[in-house]
């Protein structure tokens, strides 16, 4: 269930079931390249893209390290919607496409997360 919405300067708060999860406005920079195929020193959730869209978006984390990663999808309820990863996943860039032709319009969350990290974002789907 979401518990409650916040918003401080520009950042939004969401707190969905026990998550206690936090959303904002950033967005990395998208010109950033990871030479030589060197492991981040963090997970990373970039946006989506594109954003909003329809029926299909890429999106893609960065690992640091080889982990167990789970990736789902909420919709503003808290209700999962889909699993898209549930699996054991190399060090580096990996990028996943959801296809939500049998979802309404409408605000999703998408959560990744490992042993000791969460991290969600939103996005927008536009039929």
């Amino acid at each position: 269930d979401l518990n409650s919405i916040h918003s401080f300067d520009g950042v939004n708060a969401w707190s969905v079931g026990n998550l206690g999860v936090i959303i904002s406005n950033y967005t990395p920079p998208t010109n950033v390249e990871n030479e030589n195929n060197i492991a981040p020193n963090s997970l990373v959730l970039e946006q989506n893209y594109p954003n909003p869209f329809n029926p299909s978006t890429k999106i893609s984390f960065n690992l640091p390290d080889r982990e167990f990663v789970t990736l789902k999808v909420f919709n503003v309820l808290g209700s999962e919607v889909a699993i898209l990863l549930n699996d054991n996943m190399e060090a580096g860039l990996h990028e996943i496409t959801f296809n939500a032709s049998g979802l309404n319009s409408g605000v999703y969350l998408y959560t990744i997360s490992t042993k000791n990290f969460t991290s969600t974002r939103k996005m927008i789907l536009l039929k």
